[in-house]
């Protein structure tokens, strides 16, 4: 019986960022042009919004079963941002990550941090503004937020902006592509890593060395 060639474990990748950075539109042209890369779907307790689909953009659960599956010890990592509690699934990472692919984990730092310490090889990479009036622009351009609760965002930025030396890189959105372009060069040169390549490249290095 021929033996079952083991997968290698698939990266960890965290990506943060202040509300309005444009995270989450990077992440999703980086995925799209790599399909070996993988969006772990996070849980929330917010209501869906209108363009958004249950199990695309998150799994969309109601405060009581949030609060079992914490219980439960079913959460890698959770918090509770602007009100709402999310909550990124340990099964769906591991399994992710058990079938080879590379997963991208969109959290903010402090689920950041929570991951870490379970997760040591946990590669953290935070995109930021060109400026802070940069980013109070893209917030008004969405149209989402009320006064008062665009203030409470840009307060909160400068928060989370500060615990940027806890990743491993950073990335400016000034330009949309050229943010991008960094992006892909992190996540390549992460795979192109000497002990990730022994893993994934084993069959071909015992081969030359034969």
């Amino acid at each position: 019986m021929t033996e079952a060639k083991e997968i290698p474990k698939g990266l960890l990748f965290a990506i943060s960022a202040p509300s309005g950075a444009g995270k989450t539109s990077l992440v999703k042209a980086l995925t799209q042009a790599d399909p070996d890369l993988a969006v772990s779907v996070s849980h929330t307790t917010r209501r869906k919004r209108a363009a958004e689909v249950d199990g695309r953009d998150y799994h969309f659960i109601a405060s009581a079963r949030f609060a079992a599956m914490v219980a439960e010890g079913e959460f890698l990592e959770h918090a509770e941002v602007f009100g709402h509690r999310y909550g990124t699934a340990a099964r769906e990472v591991a399994d992710q990550r058990a079938g080879g692919r590379d997963v991208i984990l969109e959290i903010d730092w402090q689920g950041a941090a929570q991951v870490r310490r379970q997760v040591p090889d946990l590669i953290g990479v935070f995109v930021l503004p060109p400026s802070r009036h940069a980013l109070k622009e893209r917030l008004a351009a969405r149209g989402a937020d009320s006064r008062e609760s665009m203030a409470k965002r840009l307060v909160e930025a400068r928060s989370e902006m500060s615990h940027v030396d806890d990743f491993d890189y950073v990335v400016i959105n000034d330009d949309f592509n050229a943010a991008l372009d960094n992006l892909q060069a992190i996540v390549q040169a992460e795979r192109l890593k000497t002990p990730v390549q022994a893993k994934r490249q084993r069959a071909l290095i015992d081969g030359l060395l034969s």
